[in-house]
């Protein structure tokens, strides 16, 4: 089975991320959908002899008879193309946070903006595979989820799951992550001189993924911290997330990635250290990993859990095309391995 995926967003980060996998996967072809200023942004040189461009119009989608649409586009992006891109016979995987909240309430409350498709949200399905894998097959609208959730969310829920967090210390994650995730709108404080030898903290309790995190986890806000920081690299998220756990529950690291060893078994993306040895971004970069290590204190019951990932792969367009691949019955790491 071969099928066309459209782009929107080309020109951005995820979405030339999107056009680097989409290019060697082996069952796909992609199409560029020129919206507003693509065509300007886009580099001659990147996709001379790649994929072919066409408008971003309904009439496009079903004349090139586009099987999916991805849209690397800002929320209110998203919420203006979804819609037709659906009527014309596509179905969409977004990588924005405009139908990962499951509400329109949610989405004003950490969003700050009014959402513009609310009878969309009941459609939509959230696209984290190593959790939501039964429900992204049939899915017309997959709402890919943001980076620092992806990374948290692997990393914390099977922990909650098996009853290793004493929920009563709280969680805290510390993340950082590479300027990428800003994406490529050119911004003052993302600009070079703002960035380099610098390191900086961010939204600094109102995050807008953190609603991600709490509602795929299971943790309620009062019990999660969250401080999202800047490093001064182009891509890569650490996030190092410290509890303490149940004593009765655990008793070295080693129990702690049994729990993980016992959750992801046959999960294809999910790599774990061993105990005491951690993960970095260079490890990596460039693809669909999420890298998990531990370590734990049994004396204080401390625990240290790091989490990485490559904010523009497993983060954003891998995960996007993880998700393609489960719906339409593609081998799961088609394109990715």
């Amino acid at each position: 089975m071969h099928l066309s995926a459209g782009i929107v967003g080309y020109s951005g980060y995820s979405g030339a991320e999107l056009v680097r996998i989409l290019e060697r996967h082996p069952h796909v072809e992609p199409v560029l959908l020129e919206h507003r200023d693509d065509g300007a942004a886009a580099s001659p040189i990147r996709y001379a002899g790649g994929p072919r461009r066409v408008a971003c119009t309904p009439e496009a989608v079903r004349n090139e008879g586009l099987a999916v649409v991805f849209l690397a586009t800002p929320p209110e992006v998203s919420m203006e193309l979804a819609s037709f891109m659906l009527a014309a016979g596509a179905r969409v995987v977004d990588l924005s946070g405009a139908f990962r909240l499951g509400t329109a309430a949610n989405y004003l409350t950490w969003y700050k903006q009014e959402h513009t498709q609310p009878e969309l949200l009941a459609d939509a399905v959230y696209g984290l595979p190593e959790y939501c894998r039964e429900r992204i097959p049939g899915a017309r609208l997959v709402a890919n989820p943001g980076c620092y959730p992806t990374a948290a969310n692997l990393a914390i829920r099977p922990l909650l799951e098996a009853g290793v967090i004493d929920r009563s210390a709280g969680v805290i994650c510390d993340a950082k992550s590479g300027v990428s995730g800003a994406g490529r709108k050119p911004n003052l404080k993302n600009s070079f001189c703002e960035v380099t030898e610098n390191f900086s903290a961010y939204s600094v309790l109102n995050h807008r993924h953190v609603p991600e995190v709490l509602m795929v986890s299971g943790l309620e806000e009062r019990e999660f911290s969250f401080t999202a920081q800047l490093l001064p690299l182009d891509r890569g998220i650490l996030e190092t997330i410290y509890f303490r756990t149940s004593r009765a529950s655990v008793g070295s690291a080693e129990e702690l990635l049994a729990t993980y060893e016992k959750r992801y078994a046959g999960e294809p993306f999910i790599r774990l250290y061993n105990p005491g040895q951690m993960p970095d971004l260079q490890g990596v970069a460039r693809t669909n990993f999420c890298d998990i290590g531990a370590a734990y204190d049994a004396k204080t019951g401390r625990a240290v859990v790091v989490s990485a990932i490559d904010n523009l792969v497993k983060g954003a367009a891998g995960q996007a095309v993880q998700n393609m691949n489960l719906m339409f019955g593609f081998p799961e790491t088609a394109g990715l391995l």
